[in-house]
């Protein structure tokens, strides 16, 4: 038994070297058939490593909220493409305050229960001259809405509940903020004017990041009360609501929708007037959203690695005709069927898996320009090089039996007399 095992070894050893010492003689040949390889895995790594850095970035971007924590909100993050159901949304009356406080009062599954509202687009202005791009978004909070947003403060403070109660002129800044008008001094206590308003800057929140090159950092919070006596209370009020542990999540869910339904007159058997979201459905959708485009993605990588699976067969048929004799002579003296078979056949497989690893090393590369674009983590795709180099053994073996077959077939007196 061992014996034939060490027979096996080497016989499998000594076709690998042959089948490297012709890949090493015919340099341009295999380059090009390398080539074609390269170019089909490249494609289908190189894209999925972009779409890695993409997902990874965007599914960040949508884990802001805290843990067991969902948002109601008037309208979805993601919007319908039929012009109906958009009509439908837009119609939507705001969420009230008082709505909100309904949820807050009468909610007894919730741990926490914030409200805010939100104006975009905003310039922030120090007393120095120094202001930001007209990008700025201002939030007015409560509370608990720190909380509800996983917003931790990484310098100062938390404004109090008198301040809010008082409507103080008191703000909380995004690093991103910080960064661009308190380049070189403590924030802390320092005066900002937001649409004429000066607001004392009592605390910074930690850095929170951003999805595809955005910054979640560059904004301003206020309290809410302070928010509505500058903007007015009839304004649109998001309600985040985290519950008291993951086993109370949905029936806490379904208790504010009865609520909400209630405060807003939503007849038994119509549809909420209102969307409700978490960390794992938004995600959830954007995977639906993006399926078929990896799906599409896919496909083309598909034909492109069949084309040089193509590319494979056609050289390795080449090769075979150019090495007639030199088959007919391992046949004459002594060669198998089975030597010649797997000779060709690895010789298949190492021109696949050497231009695999050149495709999946140009692929992360070229994947990951994207990650450097846009300023977040890179990633590197282990299960797709991992897809990828046995997708390149199936290529080489599936491309390379029948070239393989051909040449372990040749007559060995007909093979001597090719010229």
């Amino acid at each position: 038994m061992n014996q034939s095992f060490e027979t096996l070894v080497y016989e499998i050893r000594e076709s690998l070297g042959m089948a490297l010492a012709a890949l090493r003689t015919n340099k341009l040949r295999s380059i090009l058939t390398l080539l074609g390889i390269a170019v089909g895995v490249f494609s289908i790594i190189a894209v999925m490593t972009a779409m890695g850095v993409l997902v990874s970035s965007i599914e960040s971007g949508l884990s802001q909220l805290g843990v067991n924590t969902f948002q109601v909100q008037r309208r979805p993050i993601f919007h319908s493409n039929d012009p109906r159901e958009r009509a439908k949304i837009r119609k939507r009356k705001f969420i009230k305050y008082e709505q909100g406080l309904r949820v807050k009062e009468n909610a007894t599954q919730a741990k926490a229960v914030g409200l805010e509202s939100w104006q975009f687009g905003r310039i922030v202005v120090t007393p120095f001259g120094n202001k930001t791009n007209p990008n700025v978004s201002l939030a007015g909070e409560d509370i608990e809405g720190f909380t509800t947003n996983n917003w931790a403060i990484g310098d100062g403070r938390l404004f109090t509940s008198e301040e809010l109660s008082a409507a103080k002129s008191v703000a909380i800044v995004g690093m991103g903020v910080v960064e661009k008008i308190f380049p070189k001094m403590d924030p802390i206590n320092q005066t900002v004017r937001i649409d004429g308003e000066e607001y004392q800057v009592i605390g910074v929140i930690e850095r929170k990041g951003g999805m595809l090159g955005g910054n979640f950092d560059n904004f301003v919070a206020i309290p809410l009360t302070t928010y509505f006596e500058v903007y007015g209370k009839d304004r649109d009020v998001h309600i985040m609501v985290q519950s008291t542990d993951r086993e109370t999540y949905d029936d806490c869910i379904e208790q504010v929708r009865g609520i909400l339904r209630t405060a807003r007159h939503v007849a038994p058997g119509d549809e909420d007037d209102f969307y409700i979201f978490s960390n794992d459905s938004l995600i959830e959708r954007f995977n639906e959203v993006t399926y078929y485009v990896r799906l599409g993605i896919l496909l083309v990588s598909a034909i492109a690695l069949l084309a040089a699976g193509v590319g494979i067969m056609n050289i390795m048929l080449v090769s075979v005709t150019e090495r007639t004799r030199e088959i007919g002579i391992r046949k004459a003296i002594g060669a198998r069927k089975t030597n010649i078979l797997t000779q060709f056949i690895l010789e298949a497989i190492v021109l696949s898996e050497f231009g695999g690893m050149i495709g999946i090393l140009l692929g992360v590369i070229a994947g990951n320009l994207a990650a450097v674009f846009l300023e977040i983590p890179p990633v590197i795709p282990f299960d797709w090089a991992a897809i990828g180099f046995f997708i390149c053994s199936i290529i080489g073996i599936a491309f390379g039996v029948y070239p393989a077959w051909k040449a372990s077939n040749l007559d060995p007196i007909e093979s001597l007399r090719y010229e």
